[in-house]
């Protein structure tokens, strides 16, 4: 067996292994604390009781609503604080305790008067000033903290252009609001802080996090990288097939970029770097399939609960118009990574070192239940919030049919402790983002805006989709894609749907721009954690992930062009042509991007295969017919270059 073999089967081996179901949590926090152990513990009874709470109030009813919101934003801001220094990489200090104080004395305030609160609003005491003035700053804390200081300057600047409307050029100005009257906007209603987003985040978000935290450690995650380098991993290309294969159903649990690129990266871009892919090639890969993860259904992003709630659909049905798209993100990135494979002449893994997939499938399948459950229970009428209460419990009961996946009641404590901390990012930014959206509300910046931006574009529907692409990217460096998400859907969709664009198309616009930021350096979060992983350069790993996942940067344009790609209008026969040429346009253009297709390109059959692609998915039969066409001529090009190049080779040898 040769050196790069025995690598091989050495990493299979770890592909292979069970992660430890048991464990203490005790153990988990002697790791990553030095302080007093009482200390440490109350830290995880408060993580659990978060968990517990929410889990309770999905199964049997919540509290009225801003009650339930703030008892969720107050309990995720203790942690917080408890869980992130004042100063990164310090230990927990004199502001430390006092911001814990100044938490315990709001949520006392806001927990046993809460009823109080509300009936003032529209004429708030001046004890509501105050302590509203506490809360909003301590949101804004916990969101530079856990998002880091971008976001909560984004906070800052729209409490600032509440008051200071009047100093802003043309139709973004304003008269101004009393300090009065934004805190009673801010605090005391559900326009402001525990508008939308927060309402997503306390009664649906969290809930898909801790199940999803719940599927991990029954051994989910193991389950979904075993299926797909069992049904990849022998194909050309077939380690990094297998780790486009592994994040798109990953995601379907985490529904994050980073999240993703940890779980997987671990195991596919060590195994890609043995059979002689490139650090960086490894890293892009997995960046771009990680950060895919957000847009793959039935479990997406936290944006994807927002947008059902912002537009007044079903969560289900966005999952159902979101499939095609994602679908077709894999499909391209999958396309680029074979392509790769091929000019490369790189083979896939011998069969004998992968997992069997018969044997995957007969002893682990039963661990994707659950996610069939949802789609089941939302489909037949349930609830999000229900059906991933009986998700959850379902999780538990399945895991118990095999001992190597059986949760204990430490494992059950483990899951609902790291759901709680996986959530805490989430519901800072959705509480930050609730200001955004009480600042636009009170100052009717969404109409503004939208006639603004419209303004600078003149008119021109491609142009302000370029615009707002942009701002979408820009917005979303730094920061989680549901807070670009929300900034964009208040301020960028309206303006789409003002100039005809689909709602649904306008807002998925929007999100996916948000999402792919996660790869546009100079903050490109996902994959700078795979650059961390393989070894490479984070720059040099960000750009190359663009280049992979450039089809993914075209695809928001098509569905725009063509919403029959989110199922919307048209019928049946309209769809399958526009998803037929979409996925016919995909393999051409990773074959332009790889420079690869039924052998290698020159430039002019590059760019022949480029514009094909371009045909094919402009709207009309036309452009399909001319696509269509070149692509027939290249194909006997390629043929009578690939003969004659034979007949050369023969003639040599005789």
């Amino acid at each position: 067996m040769s050196m790069e073999a025995r690598d091989v089967k050495k990493l299979d081996t770890t592909i292979k292994e069970k992660p430890a179901h048991i464990e203490t949590l005790w153990q988990e926090r002697k790791e990553k604390w030095n302080g007093p152990r009482f200390f440490i513990l109350a830290i995880s009874l408060l993580a659990i009781g978060l968990s517990i709470f929410h889990v309770y109030t999905a199964g049997f009813g919540t509290l009225p609503s801003w009650q339930q919101r703030s008892v969720h934003v107050l309990w995720a801001l203790l942690l917080i604080f408890l869980l992130f220094p004042f100063k990164k990489g310090s230990k927990f200090g004199f502001m430390d305790v006092l911001i814990v104080l100044l938490t315990l004395v709001t949520a006392y305030y806001m927990i046993t008067g809460a009823e109080m609160i509300q009936s003032r609003q529209g004429n708030i005491s001046d004890s509501d000033v105050i302590f509203g003035t506490i809360f909003i700053a301590l949101v804004l804390e916990a969101t530079r903290r856990t998002n880091g200081v971008l976001m909560s300057l984004i906070g800052v600047f729209f409490l600032a252009y509440i008051f200071l409307g009047r100093y802003f050029p043309g139709a973004l100005a304003h008269p101004g609001v009393r300090y009065e009257k934004m805190v009673d906007h801010m605090f005391n209603g559900t326009l402001g802080i525990f508008s939308a987003p927060i309402y997503v985040s306390s009664t649906v978000l969290i809930l898909f996090v801790i199940f999803g935290s719940f599927l991990m450690k029954s051994g989910g995650g193991q389950f979904f990288t075993d299926f797909a380098f069992g049904l990849f991993g022998n194909k050309t290309g077939g380690p990094a097939l297998s780790a486009v294969g592994s994040s798109a159903l990953v995601a379907t649990i985490t529904g994050n970029g980073a999240a993703n690129a940890a779980i997987t990266g671990s195991f596919t871009i060590p195994l890609m770097k043995k059979l002689g892919y490139s650090k960086r090639f490894s890293a892009a890969v997995e960046a771009v399939a990680s950060q895919g993860g957000q847009i793959m259904p039935p479990i997406m992003g936290a944006s994807v609960f927002i947008m059902a709630e912002t537009i007044g659909l079903p969560y289900i049905q966005i999952a159902l118009f979101a499939l095609i798209p994602a679908i077709i993100y894999f499909f391209i990135a999958g396309m680029v990574v074979y392509y790769h494979a091929k000019r490369l002449e790189m083979a896939g893994i011998p069969k004998e070192q992968l997992p069997n997939l018969k044997m995957v499938l007969l002893k682990q399948s039963y661990l994707f239940l659950p996610i069939l459950l949802i789609i089941g229970l939302m489909i037949y009428g349930y609830s999000p919030m229900k059906a991933g209460f009986y998700a959850i419990v379902a999780t538990v009961v399945l895991s118990w049919i095999r001992k190597a996946t059986r949760m204990s009641l430490l494992d059950i404590l483990a899951a609902l402790e790291n759901g709680a901390r996986n959530a805490l990012v989430v519901v800072a930014a959705c509480a930050t983002a609730g200001i955004i959206v009480g600042a636009v509300s009170l100052t009717g910046l969404g109409i503004t805006f939208s006639r603004f931006v419209i303004d600078v574009a003149g008119g021109s529907l491609i142009m302000l989709l370029v615009l707002v692409a942009c701002a979408s990217i820009i917005m979303g460096m730094g920061m989680p894609t549901v807070s670009a998400y929300v900034i964009l859907a208040v301020l960028g969709a309206p303006a789409l749907i003002d100039l005809g664009v689909n709602v649904v198309a306008a807002h998925m616009f929007v999100f996916y721009f948000g999402v792919l930021s996660g790869l546009t350096p100079p903050v490109a979060i996902t994959a700078y954690t795979t650059a961390g992983i393989a070894g490479s350069d984070p720059t040099k790993t960000a750009l190359y992930a663009i280049k992979i996942g450039l089809g993914g940067f075209f695809i928001p344009f098509l569905f725009v062009y063509n919403p029959e790609l989110l199922l919307q209008g048209g019928d049946t026969s309209q769809i399958v042509i526009a998803v037929s040429s979409a996925l016919l346009s995909c393999l051409f253009f990773a074959g332009a991007l790889e420079n690869y297709f039924l052998g290698p390109l020159g430039i002019w059959k590059r760019l022949m295969l480029f514009a094909s692609a371009i045909l094919l998915v402009m709207p009309g039969l036309v452009g399909d017919l001319i696509g269509l066409t070149l692509v027939i001529f290249l194909i006997l090009w390629q043929k009578k270059s690939s003969a004659y190049v034979s007949e050369s080779s023969k003639q040599m040898s005789g």
